[in-house]
């Protein structure tokens, strides 16, 4: 199995994107990049460059959505990590016959037009991992907004 290819980005968990970002970009100076809404997660997310890699912070749609519980239950914070792999389908597959607990067996549609598909936490300590496949025309998510 192949390493992955770099962290793609951070996910942080936010209330409220516009309360949030001014930090990020005038006292952090980061640019932002972006920002879409990503259905499939019931979030609004933000993405903003550092070096090869993006903080991308996540605001829930409403009550249901993922981030929401997680922000009532931890509060805002860091979420997830993402990984950047080259065939996220394959990866996931190695990963289940490898015993390895996973939230999605399958990739489903994420932000930027990746395919992704998060680990369980307990397979990694507690840590959320997500795995980021990109499409090839497109260099790891670069600044398309």
């Amino acid at each position: 199995m192949s390493t992955p290819n770099k962290i793609a980005h951070i996910g942080i968990a936010v209330k409220s994107l516009e309360k949030t970002l001014p930090f990020y970009t005038e006292q952090l100076g980061l640019r932002l990049v972006g920002s879409e809404v990503v259905e499939s997660e019931q979030v609004k997310v933000a993405f903003l460059a550092i070096g090869e890699s993006r903080i991308e912070l996540l605001e829930p749609l409403g009550e249901d959505s993922p981030i929401a519980k997680f922000i009532e239950k931890r509060g805002e914070g860091i979420h997830h990590i993402a990984l950047d792999v080259d065939d996220v389908t394959t990866r996931l597959q190695q990963l289940k016959e490898q015993g390895v607990p996973l939230i999605h067996e399958t990739p489903k549609a994420g932000a930027h037009d990746a395919l992704i598909g998060f680990l369980h936490p307990k397979a990694a300590g507690g840590v959320l991992y997500e795995l980021c496949q990109y499409p090839k025309n497109e260099n790891s998510h670069v600044d398309e907004q």
